[in-house]
């Protein structure tokens, strides 16, 4: 049997030789999604945990409702934190050490919250929820490595798919709620610190399959730097400058990049008070949490039909059908009077606008700027999300309670319009280019 020619600098793939690279990229692409959807899958699970009960946890600890926003906050923080130093060591060494370590820094910090909740320790419990950030950050590079081996024209759908994985395990995480405040109730915690225990469990199994499963490395398949490239922390804050510039240079680059963080603070803001605006209303853990899971399923369930749909009607339309989409969930929620059922169809529709604006605006972002620059784009993009979204769940325990929670999501909707702007600016622009 022949086996085909290695193209001009194919790149080697360890353990697989030069002549059927050609042959086997694909096979080693599907193999890597597999793998990234199944850790997706259990560690997500962990996450959707920490979105239905931290905010909640906290106030308890505290006795405040303004200080609920804190845990999202601490929690965003700690992956725009972390997503730098995760980048870097993808990029040393490649996506199964980059990822395996996000997911075994989250579990380390979903240890601590319960024991730091069971003795009453606010800060220590932040300080959890802020390494429980590294397994948002990890979750996020996951999607870009989907498309370290994929071809240009399926980039999109492999991203998506990674999106849409996360939705298994984020729907069912927050109705752990129940189930974890009886556990709760056993150890001797308070209700909702039981559903850590789960997100200990969730974030391990995820790094184990990063680990175990993630072989060949399709960071250093692709061609990505191996010993001899492994940048110092010098050599890699010269490299983020140059992704700044990158993005900076390029019209649908800064559009991609601003529908991704301000999609994200919208997202964020209005999430992290709906638990708290339930519970006032007299809402029980069981539906606060399956009101997290619908929007969680927005957020993610329908990733491959918006990824599709950007493959096929461009990423622009996409990122502006978002706006639309969050003004609509803004909207509805913001005047749902503590409603039930309102809110619940708001936050799913903030969940598909999130789901617009990030796997358009991902593919936008990445497909925009020099290949040699990809890794620390996406690192800087993920950075940049974390930060605003850190500071719009500062804001939104403040902003509730000073306006409501209608005002929130006016003040939600709001950061749609330089979005929306941009987009349409960068469409018209390109086409009177054409």
């Amino acid at each position: 049997m022949t086996t085909a020619s290695p193209r001009p600098n194919e790149p080697e793939i360890p353990g697989i030789s030069p002549g059927v690279v050609a042959l086997d990229r694909a096979a080693l692409q599907r193999h890597t999604v597999r793998v990234l959807m199944a850790a997706q899958v259990v560690a997500g699970t962990g996450m959707g945990s920490m979105i239905s009960s931290g905010g909640l946890l906290i106030e308890r600890l505290s006795g405040s409702a303004a200080t609920a926003g804190l845990a999202t906050t601490v929690a965003t923080l700690g992956a725009a934190l972390l997503s730098v130093p995760l980048a870097a060591l993808s990029r040393a060494r490649g996506r199964r050490a980059g990822l395996g370590t996000g997911w075994l820094v989250a579990a380390v910090g979903a240890v601590i919250v319960p024991v730091a909740a069971g003795l009453g320790q606010v800060p220590l419990t932040l300080f959890g929820m802020l390494l429980i950030g590294a397994a948002s950050a990890a979750n996020l590079q996951s999607r870009y490595a989907a498309t370290d081996l994929a071809e240009p024209g399926g980039r999109a759908r492999a991203l998506s798919l990674v999106v849409w994985s996360t939705t298994v395990g984020s729907v069912l995480g927050p109705n752990l709620s129940g189930p974890g405040e009886a556990l709760a109730g056993a150890l001797g915690l308070p209700g909702p610190a039981g559903t850590f225990v789960f997100s200990v469990a969730a974030f391990l199994t995820g790094w184990a399959v990063i680990r175990l499963r993630l072989r060949p490395d399709p960071l250093l398949s692709a061609g990505g730097p191996g010993p001899e490239r492994r940048a110092a922390p010098e050599r890699f804050g010269v490299r983020m400058r140059g992704a700044l510039r990158q993005v900076t240079a390029s019209h649908a680059a800064l559009t991609g990049l601003g529908a991704l963080v301000l999609g994200h603070a919208v997202m964020v803001s209005v999430m992290t008070m709906t638990p708290v605006q339930l519970a006032h209303h007299g809402a029980s853990l069981s539906v606060v949490g399956l009101t997290i899971s619908l929007h969680v399923a927005g957020m993610y369930g329908l990733s491959p039909l918006v990824g599709r749909l950007a493959d096929r009607i461009g990423r622009v339309p996409v990122i502006l059908l978002g706006q639309t989409v969050f003004v609509l969930a803004t909207l509805l929620a913001g005047a749902s009077g503590g409603r039930q059922l309102p809110v619940a169809a708001g936050l799913f529709l903030l969940g598909v606008g999130w789901s617009c604006a990030t796997v358009a605006g991902s593919t936008l972002l990445s497909e925009s700027v020099d290949a040699a620059h990809r890794p620390e784009v996406q690192g800087l993009s993920d950075t940049l999300m974390n930060l605003v979204g850190a500071g719009g769940g500062a804001l939104s325990g403040a902003l509730a309670a000073r306006y409501g929670y209608g005002g929130l999501n006016a003040a939600a909707a709001a950061l749609a319009a330089p979005v929306g702007a941009l987009a349409l600016y960068f469409s018209l622009r390109t086409r009177s280019t054409r």
